[in-house]
């Protein structure tokens, strides 16, 4: 076990909202990189709304602040913020950067971001020496104006909406103002190289994979039922983990579990909250299917990781969302991979990445009912099948999906950062910032 740095941290991570049930890996970054000796402040732009938290939550140590979720709730806070900086030549520099990204969107979520980055800068300590933030969308802009406000570097961790979603001009702008960024999927990688205005933002990008804390998803010997859905006593479970969101796909996947053959024998159970939750359960009622569907709604990891191990297959019918949010590369699916469980889910961005098709799992098309609904057909009806595949996914995952390089990885980048004698506030070469430092490898050997 690590001895954690008893100075006040130099690293601040800014977070959209913290702990969130459905982040476990961005909280499995947070304890890694704690364990390694990174000293580090949590920022987060909002209080979660989830009842429950992960183990893992309970791990992290990071001191933790909040900035104000909306700025009429705590207005001497901001105020105190703006007073303090005002007079900065700095805070000139951020501002007219923040108008011209105000005259390009002009809402009021863009005047929310600068008001949390004024108390994000004016509350950091002086030993503050670098930014680092999740998501390219809305906490990127609050960490790069704040980067601004107080002269600091800053570097991000991309995902999946905060990308899509995002338009080109911002996140290049973004790419150009940052030291560097990584991201989950080599589809993420391409599409960001695309956008970067230059070569050298361009370098800037880096493939990253969160994979999982095998540690918490132990390789088990998984017990394969001989269940084919043909007896009322022997019903195949078909298991789906996420949030009830568009990108999930949730209304394709219920059509198809419509289509489904009336003699077959199955159980659909859903696990997640989401935006759309009673609109895809009266869907089911409408489908005639209600009956067969447990819905769990939020559960804790360790729920989770139960009916990974109970269920007879895995599903997840992601789709590119109207306004362009998509998964990334999902956690659900590497989850429930650990655990042996064949899974059924689509070729949407870096689902291949993960899943080879009729070797590790089986992919179809997004949004086509049919062939999901004969990949169902085919996985239900064929227990040996789902044997194969479950087992030769749950070998790809511990062979190639650890967490540990990617932490090692970040670790390294930090160490080299924080622990650079003279430094002038993480102003160093770019070669500086990239290359772990003696001690950083050695802790990241030590690690693994």
């Amino acid at each position: 076990k690590t001895t954690l740095k008893t100075v006040k941290p130099m690293l601040s991570i800014i977070l959209k909202g913290y702990p969130r049930l459905s982040e476990t890996f961005i909280a499995q970054e947070l304890l890694g990189l704690q364990e390694r000796g990174i000293d580090f402040e949590i920022v987060s732009l909002r209080r979660s709304t989830d009842k429950a938290r992960h183990p893992v939550h309970e791990q992290i140590k990071a001191p933790l602040r909040y900035l104000p979720e909306y700025l009429y709730q705590e207005p001497l806070r901001v105020w105190r913020a703006w007073w303090a900086l005002r007079r900065r030549a700095s805070y000139k520099t951020a501002r007219a950067h923040w108008l011209r990204d105000l005259r390009r969107d002009p809402t009021a979520n863009r005047v929310r971001r600068f008001g949390q980055a004024l108390v994000l800068a004016n509350e950091a300590g002086a030993q503050t020496k670098w930014i680092y933030v999740h998501f390219l969308h809305t906490p990127a802009s609050v960490a790069h104006y704040a980067a601004l406000l107080r002269e600091l570097p800053w570097s991000c961790s991309a995902h999946a909406k905060d990308i899509y979603t995002s338009p080109d001009w911002e996140l290049a702008g973004k790419l150009s103002a940052m030291q560097w960024l990584v991201t989950c999927t080599r589809h993420n990688v391409a599409h960001l190289k695309g956008i970067a205005q230059t070569a050298a933002d361009a370098d800037k990008v880096s493939l990253l994979y969160h994979g999982l804390d095998l540690t918490r998803f132990a390789k088990i010997e998984p017990h394969y039922s001989l269940h084919d859905g043909s007896s009322a006593e022997h019903i195949v479970t078909i298991l789906s983990v996420g949030r009830a969101v568009e990108k999930k796909g949730y209304d394709i996947l219920l059509a198809a579990l419509a289509a489904l053959p009336e003699r077959l024998n199955w159980r659909f159970i859903h696990i997640g909250g989401g935006a759309v939750l009673k609109e895809i359960q009266e869907q089911a009622r409408q489908l005639g299917i209600a009956k067969r569907i447990n819905w769990l709604g939020a559960c804790a990891q360790e729920q989770v990781l139960e009916h990974y191990r109970r269920a007879d297959l895995f599903a997840l019918t992601s789709l590119i969302a109207q306004d362009g949010d998509r998964d990334g590369l999902p956690n659900v699916l590497m989850e429930a991979q650990t655990q042996g469980l064949a899974c059924l889910s689509t070729t949407v961005s870096a689902i291949p990445e993960l899943i080879n098709h009729q070797q590790t799992g089986l992919l179809v098309e997004p949004g086509n009912v049919e062939a999901t609904s004969q990949a169902l057909q085919l996985l239900i009806t064929t227990p040996e099948l789902r044997a194969r595949l479950g087992r030769a996914g749950q070998q790809r995952m511990h062979a190639s999906f650890s967490h540990q390089a990617g932490i090692n990885d970040l670790a390294a980048r930090f160490d080299a950062i924080l622990s650079e004698p003279g430094s002038d506030g993480g102003k160093t070469s770019s070669s500086n910032r990239s290359t772990p430092s003696t001690s950083a490898k050695s802790r990241s050997a030590a690690a693994t």
